[in-house]
């Protein structure tokens, strides 16, 4: 395989081994804990902006089902357990239980028993809506305010998922603002502006990398200019037990946890706005901050961010950008260290999460909306096996007849269910594909709404879907949230 002078370069700076004590940063403002009196929990009501449209289905005898209590679920790789699920949308787009309006932003919403928890914007708040699963009724909503704007015109709300343990719900906002309330009262425990903190410069889109709960550490890719990179959070204090890394800015990708050779590890892939720009993938001990490696990784090009998750699978992680180097397999030794696979440019995933299937791996390449096909590569070599670009065009019925709309998948959202994958388009349609090297194969599709920006990862979790609509739909309906009931049958 021939690599570029710009391959070479990275590759003989790859690899550094850093000493094994944890690096010294103390917490700059570490926050107030407010003591919370045991209150009953509210009971749901009625909103303002909730439509009800149906019960879902009762769930199977042998359904097996999780929450959505972190970025991609509950495997921390876009893979569900969930079953049994309903496959085949051909007939139609699975049945809408409830919708709610939502404001601006990216959020995808935590589902933690029989609670979802919505993070978005509306007007100068920030708002935190904790809601009733199969009703959509309100617990209760938290809302401080916002000012921020959108350097590139895009939406000015939050981009972060909300995370949980169970207890208590962790959100970090556009602006850096984090908050942790209790889950069942919305009340506040402790909250830290994280860019006020750390003085944090701007990043092209402000703060996007959703925090990762790791037993009692809250891990977030802060990005301070002279460290942390990465820091760790008592869960219900708030303040930092450890700082990690002072050589890359904040990205867009979120932590990713992982056991490798029998040690618990998280991987952050870190590099956002920087001149001159930098980046790359720490691995590090979520118990002290020590990072065992880093490996420089991030285009040249100013314009660019470091934005998807790695993918880990076994000892070996692939991580994966669009602007620059594309995409690299390494080995995780025992001893801490990695040694390179392979390289190559084949999948150069923008901020999806590429799903890996039975050795294959298969994500978007690119930044799209348009020239974003669908690849599939071989996980052991980098090998490219197929690439397409569908065209799922629309016919839209209006007053003054049949309007057909030429779309694409574009920067969609892979969900790996029941042995085949889930995708949720940019423009809002749903369709089921088999997942093999030979090709890609369709199964069945569907359209739930037409409005671009749909690029929130869909939250499963018992069987109902929870989509975001983030942007006005041709039909002039509104942004909100929606919920369908994908329940299955039992087998």
């Amino acid at each position: 395989m021939r690599h570029s002078p710009l391959f070479l370069t990275l590759c003989l700076c790859a690899i550094t081994t850093l000493p094994a004590s944890a690096q010294n940063f103390a917490d700059p403002a570490p926050p107030k804990v407010e003591a919370l009196a045991t209150v009953p929990p509210p009971a749901p009501t009625t909103q303002p902006g909730l439509k009800f449209y149906h019960a879902p289905k009762p769930l199977a005898k042998n359904a097996i089902t999780t929450d959505w209590r972190q970025f991609l679920g509950v495997t921390f790789n876009a893979i569900s357990p969930e079953t049994p699920l309903l496959t085949d949308v051909s007939k139609g787009k699975p049945t809408l239980l409830w919708e709610v309006m939502k404001g601006e932003g990216y959020a995808t919403p935590a589902v933690i028993g029989e609670r979802v928890v919505l993070f978005h914007r509306m007007g100068g708040e920030d708002v935190v809506e904790c809601l009733q699963a199969e009703t959509g009724k309100r617990y209760w909503k938290y809302t401080y305010p916002t000012a921020y704007e959108d350097r590139y015109g895009f939406s000015g709300g939050p981009r972060c998922q909300p995370v949980s343990d169970g207890e208590y719900i962790y959100t970090q906002s556009v602006e850096g603002k984090i908050h942790c309330l209790q889950l069942t009262t919305g009340r506040l425990l402790w909250k830290r502006d994280i860019v006020k903190d750390f003085q944090l410069k701007p990043n092209f889109f402000g703060v996007g990398s959703t925090p990762l709960l790791e037993g009692d550490i809250l891990i977030v890719n802060v990005g301070a200019e002279k460290g942390p990179c990465v820091a760790g959070f008592h869960k219900r204090t708030g303040k930092m037990v450890w700082g990690a890394g002072a050589e890359w800015g904040a990205s867009y990708a979120s932590p990713i946890p992982a056991t490798i050779h029998g040690k618990r590890r998280v991987f952050v892939f870190a590099g956002g706005e920087s001149q001159p720009t930098s980046g790359g993938l720490l691995c590090i001990d979520p118990a002290n901050g020590k990072v065992d490696f880093r490996y420089p990784w991030r285009a040249r090009r100013y314009e660019s961010v470091n934005a998807s998750s790695p993918v880990i699978i076994g000892n070996q992680v692939y991580i994966s950008e669009c602007y620059g180097p594309g995409g690299v397999l390494l080995d995780i030794l025992p001893d801490g260290t990695a040694k390179q696979i392979w390289t190559n440019r084949a999948l150069n995933t923008h901020f999806m999460t590429a799903i890996y299937k039975e050795g294959y791996l298969y994500g978007i390449d690119g930044h799209g909306p348009r020239n974003a096909p669908f690849v599939c590569i071989e996980w052991k070599t980098g090998k490219e096996m197929w690439r397409i670009e569908p065209e799922w065009n629309e016919t839209l019925k209006t007053a003054d007849g049949e309007r057909k709309l030429a779309l694409s998948p574009g920067l969609a959202s892979f969900l790996f269910l029941e042995g085949r994958c889930l995708i949720l388009g940019n423009y809002g349609q749903l369709a089921w594909v088999d997942l093999n090297p030979k090709a890609y194969t369709e199964l069945s599709r569907t359209s739930l709404f037409i409005a671009d920006q749909t690029w929130s990862m869909p939250a499963l979790s018992k069987g109902l879907l929870y989509v975001a609509q983030n942007s006005k739909g041709i039909d002039d309906s509104p942004t909100r949230l929606l919920c369908y009931d994908l329940r299955g049958t039992a087998k």
